[in-house]
């Protein structure tokens, strides 16, 4: 907003550094807030004016999506709530628009009389106003109450919204296209909600697949979409008649990202999921107090087609019942990934982390590891179990890293020499230094040392495997800024010493009789210890619910007394709209990237 602004980050502890300057103001945030969208005109249109010491600049432009994202700022306040000076606005814009849609020269096909939804579907807007004296409602400052704001940003924006109009004609046939499309389907829209009201109640829409729970009290009742039939039927029998109702979906349901409302309103699965929930759809329907059920529980399988559907549901409970989201009353069902079968006993798991702490345990009860490295010092019962764990999250990293083409010796290496921070390469000494020790090693083929390519200040160096031409890297600056890399850093003291040399492993077999094995390094240890806990012991990994019988699917993932619960939160609302439109939207430009910059984080890839 304050385009002669500029703001200098730098994270001490990584060396990380950024800079934050917006040289066209208002006008720069409206761009950045559509870049991953499709504008209906190129650029912003801009509006600026000052009347009785009230100051105003306002940035918007129109782009082929479905739903409003204004943001207002008084004094640089963000008025989250909106207030007058938003009022005046929107106002103008509705006049205006109207307005001009009426003149002679203006095609009969574009003439329609247009509200203030319609004038606002698709509009991407700043408000930065400057008041002398603002008064707010409540504490927080978020809704501005000045009356005379309104009647002043509506003057300025009237006088120089209609000048612009009239200069661009261009521009203001494709606003005006877009806004009389809007105000159809609006219509298209109430035909298509009376049509369903008239064809009959809640019960008649949703026959034969809502299956309902006995309670009457909303805030008692908790309703489970659940994917599919055959987890439909599953869910139903294990289910607790009182108070968990049953929805199943067939298949996918539409992409609402991409939908106008009238083709919302078309879709049969989103129809039932609309009269199962109760409280309406739109700005002018929606009602909190209708909801029949306080826990909406989604709940879908374990592979990519059941997050694809669960992505495709909280995109429409977050594009069309937002206050749903805001109130917590949206949760995702997390069903076990893991069942381990030991004779009749059978323990569920809900992730990798919870089936090793499992094993770890039990491993500790009759396993002892003796780390010869370290004086033939015994590790043993709940330090045996740290240990597992702490290497276990250093083999994911391991993993993790080498994708990355940081392999573990070198990882191993810099952890050794301390490398904590990107400033540290900005020392060209150090960075000699560590050539020259990476040098000695027979295995490596060491480069020349540089000036670093994106960051001036710093030097790199290009570093591969002898023998090995693809496990190459550069040895830089941006190591020490990966994520990974500095989860390892906090992890290396506990994990050091345990890193070389061979390990020998006492197992006590069924007959309790000792039986020892060698590890010739640490992940092989680990590998063993894990191969001796599954001894007579069955792992079944789900993919789907269906997999599961009435009874397990009560007793995991049902049962209030054992399930998870994650409940869906809305921490940071800008970031959540960008993460929807990246992922959802049109544009397959943002999604490419997106994919293509956080490929290397895969750790399961279902194909």
């Amino acid at each position: 907003m304050n385009k002669d602004v500029r703001i200098y980050l730098k994270d001490e502890r990584s060396g990380e550094r950024d800079k934050f300057h917006a040289s066209g103001g208002v006008v720069s945030f409206v761009e950045w807030l559509n870049r991953n969208r499709t504008p209906v005109f190129n650029d912003p249109i801009y509006i600026s004016g000052e009347k009785d010491d009230v100051q105003v600049g306002i940035a918007f432009q129109y782009f082929d999506g479905y739903s409003e994202r204004l943001f207002s700022f008084v004094n640089n306040i963000n008025t989250r709530e909106g207030g007058t000076h938003v009022a005046g606005f929107r106002a103008a814009l509705t006049k205006c628009i109207n307005r001009y849609a009426s003149d002679d020269i203006i095609p009969k096909n574009l003439r329609e009389k247009m509200g203030g939804d319609d004038v606002r579907e698709g509009l991407t807007c700043v408000i930065s106003s400057h008041v002398p004296n603002p008064q707010f409602e409540g504490q927080t400052k978020t809704k501005l109450g000045n009356s005379e704001v309104k009647s002043i940003i509506e003057s300025i924006c009237s006088e120089k919204l209609t000048i612009f109009l009239e200069q661009n004609p261009q521009v203001a046939k494709r606003i005006l296209t877009k806004v009389v499309e809007a105000a159809r389907a609006r219509e298209a829209a109430k035909k298509a909600r009376d049509l369903s009201r008239k064809k009959g109640s809640t019960s008649l829409l949703m026959a034969g697949k809502l299956a309902e729970c006995q309670e009457k009290d909303p805030s008692k009742r908790e309703i489970f979409i659940v994917e599919g039939d055959s987890a439909g039927g599953s869910a139903k029998q294990g289910r607790d008649r009182a108070v968990q109702a049953i929805l199943p979906l067939r298949g996918k349901i539409m992409n609402v990202e991409k939908a106008r409302f009238d083709k919302i309103l078309n879709s049969e699965e989103i129809k039932q999921l609309i009269a199962a929930l109760g409280c309406g759809i739109g700005k002018d329907e929606f009602d909190l107090e209708s909801l029949r059920y306080h826990k909406i529980i989604i709940m879908t399988d374990a592979d990519v087609d059941g997050a694809h559907i669960r992505t495709l549901l909280l995109t429409f409970l977050y594009r069309q019942m937002l206050p749903l989201l805001q109130g917590g009353y949206v949760y995702i069902g997390q069903p076990p990934l893991y069942r381990l079968g030991r004779g009749k006993k059978e323990t569920y798991f809900l992730d990798d982390d919870e089936l090793n702490n499992h094993l770890f345990t039990q491993a500790s009860q009759k396993i002892r590891v003796t780390a010869n490295a370290l004086d033939g010092k015994v590790i043993e019962g709940e330090q045996l179990v740290g240990v597992l764990q702490n290497l276990s999250v250093y083999q994911r990293i391991v993993s993790f890293l080498e994708r990355m083409n940081v392999w573990e010796s070198l990882l191993y290496f810099l952890l050794e020499k301390n490398i904590r921070k990107a400033d540290q390469f900005t020392e060209k000494e150090l960075v000699e230094s560590l050539v020259g020790e990476l040098s000695a090693d027979d295995s490596m083929i060491v480069g020349a040392v540089r000036s670093c390519r994106w960051r001036a200040d710093c030097y790199e160096v290009d570093v591969a495997v002898k023998g090995k031409a693809q496990i190459s890297t550069t040895l830089g600056p941006q190591i020490p800024l990966i994520n990974e890399y500095r989860t390892a850093l906090r992890l290396f003291p506990k994990v050091r010493q345990y890193l070389t040399g061979t390990f020998a492993i006492v197992d006590l077999n069924s007959s309790e009789q000792e039986v020892e094995m060698t590890a010739e390094n640490w992940t092989d240890m680990v590998k063993m210890v894990r191969s001796e806990s599954f001894k007579g012991s069955h792992l079944q990994r789900y993919k789907g619910l269906g997999e599961m019988n009435p009874e397990q699917l009560w007793e995991t993932t049902m049962n209030p007394e054992n399930r998870t619960l994650l409940q869906v939160k809305i921490n940071d609302a800008e970031s959540a709209d960008e993460m929807f439109t990246t992922l959802m939207g049109d544009k397959v430009e943002p999604r490419r990237e997106f994919i293509q910059n956080h490929a290397l984080e895969v750790t399961e890839l279902d194909i």
